[in-house]
């Protein structure tokens, strides 16, 4: 499956997250998400490629460095433009729109939910509190119709996409707010957030 992951310019990325990290720069932060979400994704058995959509230089460069395919947010447009780009681009296979905030993603937990995913149509899975969305999945030829945003969940879920009910905290576990880090902290960070986070060692599972 090829996973679709759009990411905002630095300087606009995560606003609600600003401040998080005492003495931390925001746009490091906001990075070091995008970045072990990636690994986590391109870790994962069930993906074939990852495609950044993004115009900012430092986050192509970075993403592109794990092995992400980066190509320019051409609609410009806001996050569910991105992700339909994106997906245009990878119409000749099965493909995932997912968030790029999801610093606690274990490949494993990815995988398992992709292949529940594997049915015709389209797929999601909602967010931790149940009102977001962290991944939507197409089949090949199944236009993915993304609605990000708040109230994602309902909203997928009213055009027509399947809720997939599994228990996969590390995907689930998307980064908003500070209470949102915190919590994602205790689950366990990938290597890139650690790092940031001043949290060395605390990730709890495999982001290589």
């Amino acid at each position: 499956m090829g996973v679709v992951l759009p990411v905002k310019r630095l300087t606009a990325a995560k606003s609600r997250l600003r401040g998080a990290l005492t003495g931390v720069p925001h746009e490091r932060l906001a990075l070091a998400l995008a970045q072990d979400t990636v690994a986590a994704a391109l870790a994962s058995a069930e993906v074939a490629e990852v495609l950044a959509v993004t115009d900012d230089p430092a986050v192509g460069q970075a993403l592109a460095a794990l092995g992400a395919r980066v190509v320019p947010d051409v609609p410009g447009g806001g996050l569910n433009a991105a992700f339909a780009y994106g997906a245009s681009l990878l119409a000749h296979r099965p493909v995932a729109a997912l968030a790029a905030d999801l610093p606690t993603l274990c490949p494993a937990d990815l995988s398992e939910a992709l292949r529940e995913a594997a049915g015709p149509g389209r797929h999601f899975v909602a967010d931790a509190p149940g009102t977001g969305t962290v991944l939507l999945t197409a089949q090949a030829g199944v236009r993915l119709d993304p609605r990000f945003g708040p109230g994602s969940a309902a909203a997928h879920r009213r055009s027509g996409a399947v809720p997939l009910a599994g228990d996969w905290p590390s995907l689930r576990r998307d980064v908003d707010t500070a209470a949102d880090l915190e919590a994602a902290t205790r689950l366990g960070l990938g290597p890139h957030s650690a790092e940031v986070a001043g949290q060395i060692g605390s990730a709890s599972c495999s982001h290589t």
